[in-house]
């Protein structure tokens, strides 16, 4: 489930934003199918393999994905009906000039022509070469620096605009530490023989992509190495992803003269207004060390280097839109190597990916037209009003919480925002050029076009209607600065939501999905936001101790778990997404239990609804997974690998030993003293 700050979403699984390819798609017999699990496995030694060994076993990854599970089956079919829509989009001769429709299928079309992107090769980018070439001086350097910025190459540092996390009416710019193309600093600096390989392949990738552009071998393997030495050095200034997850510390807002102090080498007035910022106001920065390093860099990295560094961050942000040699090359090291994948997914899927990434919310429009009838809406709703009572249950009963606090996060609960299915205002695209001759220019215009929509929103009032999130993405997110939780028509579908199946099995999954966003208001860190949206300590002292000290039993818990190898679960990093797991499996099985009061308990395919309600969860995170893929997610995902979120929060809950007569056997069993006690309180 989503990230809980305001400066960034992440996904619910990282996997799940991809498509697989060559495998059968078929609907499950019944909303839980007994033919999917493993009876052999007792339920209370591993239950995430009770419940899905034969699944497991009989659902192979394809070669073109990381991992396959309930998530990707289900973006799989949302692609499918995307598909359609592209094609149609793209024959459609009557569609008019500038509407989204036209738009998207240009877009497509031009993605599709191979022939033409072949015979182009890297021509694409040969001017912003030739540019860089004849940089200089280090002004050159950082003229170009806001040019790479404008049009999506970034590089050196990230800048975005943010809510004031202190005041959640307005928005600001901000300054975050960036510029690394691998996907975290621990790449960089780790110790251990993989990753020291893996640092090998990478700097071998880099010149393979300069002798792609004409470099010869001697010049190509230094200018390798001249990248890898910058990126080094920010890597190491660069704070951890556990670091980052506290917003008090990334909360450093500064006037223009307080940046300029902080980093005079670099000339922020004039890369503000060349980025189209033309009056700056207050930023935050926030990771001050890493601007220190990135002054210094300024005095002391040679020209020469600079220009190695932005060729290769024009290099690899362009190589996916380039002829065939580009993408494999990129594809044979963030692809085979990052995550173990071993085939590219068709050119169609690709081309889908970027449209929706770019032009979601034109996409979107036709595909919930299509797939989500308002009535659907309306039932997403209901189960949201009741799992939110069932919050405000728990919340009135938790004994380490004082009142003061618990009126506190009553009036909180009863701000949250609910976003359901699709905005209700979609985003304008009339500005944005997209035509029939170029797919690399149309990724440009599109990403230059993303770029300004951010940066003109800053010094403006924020817009609540906004989405983080296009409607097909399997998935969901809590925003802590606008106290909203958010729900694309993308996920509410089977497995998570079926309207067909009974309630213990909506319940398990949905259910269980909107407890986990409800939940992220009250974590680690949303914890740290007032039902305004403003970073504030609006807990009592008393509390937040206690509340620390019960997570921190959930923290080594998961420390505890091996993901691949020696590898462990990282349980500072994943505490938020873990403490939302269990907080939704408790929120949702009360709402269940508050549905089957006074009703007949139906017992289907021998089973409780109690136990449905936990099969249904499991059944929503099952997974193969690559161990590139799970190294990968352990390193830089604050999600869990699937059989950690599925038995990990169980072995928590009463309410599971019950359902299956655990008793206090079975592998799994923990003494109730040593269970992480939250929003869980029995």
């Amino acid at each position: 489930m989503g990230s809980k700050t305001v400066v960034k979403i992440l996904t619910l699984c990282f996997f799940a934003t991809f498509a697989a390819i060559g495998q059968d798609l078929k609907e499950q017999s019944k909303p839980i199918d007994p033919k999917n699990m493993d009876p052999t496995m007792r339920p209370c030694d591993d239950f995430y393999r009770y419940a899905n060994g034969t699944w497991l076993k009989n659902n192979l990854i394809p070669p073109a994905f990381s991992s396959w599970g309930s998530f990707t089956e289900l973006a799989e079919r949302n692609n499918d009906v995307l598909h359609d829509i592209l094609e149609s989009a793209a024959k459609d001769q009557t569609a008019t000039d500038g509407s989204n429709r036209k738009k998207i299928g240009d877009f497509y079309a031009t993605g599709m022509d191979s022939t033409t992107i072949e015979a182009l090769g890297w021509q694409p980018i040969a001017e912003d070469l030739r540019r860089i070439d004849a940089l200089t001086d280090v002004v050159g350097i950082q003229v170009e620096v806001a040019r790479l910025h404008s049009n999506g190459a970034g590089g050196l540092f990230g800048f975005s605009s943010v809510q004031d996390l202190k005041n959640s009416t307005e928005v600001i710019g901000q300054l975050s530490q960036g510029g690394l193309a691998m996907p975290d600093r621990d790449y960089y600096v780790a110790d251990d023989a993989r990753s020291k390989k893996l640092r090998e392949e990478y700097v071998s990738h880099i010149a393979a992509m300069f002798k792609l552009i004409g470099n010869d071998q001697a010049s190509a393997t230094q200018s390798a190495a001249t990248v890898m030495g910058i990126e080094t050095r920010l890597a190491k200034v660069s704070r951890t992803r556990v670091e980052r997850r506290d917003p008090d510390k990334n909360y450093n807002k500064m006037t223009q003269e307080e940046l300029a102090s902080l980093a005079p080498a670099f000339g922020w007035k004039k890369f503000f207004v060349d980025v189209g910022w033309s009056n700056p106001g207050d930023v935050n920065v926030g990771q001050p060390e890493f601007f220190k390093e990135i002054n210094a860099m300024m005095n002391d990295v040679p020209v020469s280097s600079w220009k190695d560094y932005l060729r290769w961050r024009v290099l690899a942000t362009a190589a996916p839109y380039l002829s065939s040699s580009f993408v494999e090359e990129d594809f044979k090291f963030h692809g085979v190597q990052l995550t173990g994948v071993e085939e590219l997914l068709p050119r169609w899927k690709r081309v889908k990916n970027v449209i929706d990434r770019h032009m979601g919310e034109a996409l979107g429009q036709l595909y919930v037209a299509k797939t989500f009838p308002p009535e659907a809406k309306t039932r997403a709703m209901e189960m949201v009003n009741r799992l939110k009572e069932a919050m405000r249950d728990h919340i009135q009963h938790l004994d380490w919480m004082d009142d003061a606090t618990k009126q506190a996060a009553l009036k909180k609960l009863g701000a949250f925002g609910v976003k359901i299915g699709y905005p209700d205002k979609w985003r304008d695209y009339s500005s944005l050029s997209i035509d029939r001759k170029s797919y690399f220019e149309n990724v440009r215009h599109a990403i230059e076009f993303g770029v300004q929509y951010i940066i003109h929103k800053i010094g403006k009032p924020v817009d609540k209607t906004e989405w983080g999130m296009t409607p097909p993405t399997v998935n969901a997110y809590y925003n802590s600065s606008r106290n909203e939780i958010v729900f694309p028509a993308g996920i509410l579908q089977p497995p998570f939501f079926d309207f067909k199946a009974d309630d213990a099995v909506n319940y398990g999954g949905m259910g269980a999905v909107i407890g986990h966003e409800i939940s992220h208001g009250f974590d680690d860190e949303g914890s740290k936001f007032d039902g305004e949206g403003n970073l504030r300590a609006w807990w009592s002292p008393e509390t937040r101790r206690k509340f620390d000290a019960r997570t921190a039993v959930l923290a080594k818990q998961f420390d505890g778990y091996v993901a691949v190898d020696s590898l462990h679960v990282n349980g500072k990093l994943t505490l938020g997404e873990n403490i939302g797991d269990l907080a939704g499996l408790s929120i949702a099985y009360t709402a269940l239990e508050n549905s089957l009061r006074g009703k007949t308990i139906d017992v289907i395919d021998g089973f409780t609804p109690e136990q449905r309600f936990f099969l249904s969860w499991a059944q929503v995170w099952r997974r193969n997974v690559r161990p590139e893929q799970i190294r990968l997610q352990v390193r830089t995902d604050p999600h869990s690998p699937s059989e950690f979120r599925t038995n990990g929060p169980l072995t928590d809950l009463q309410e599971f030993y019950e359902a299956f007569n655990c008793g206090k056997t079975g592998a799994m069993y923990v003494p109730p003293q040593d269970r992480a006690r939250i929003w869980n309180y029995r």
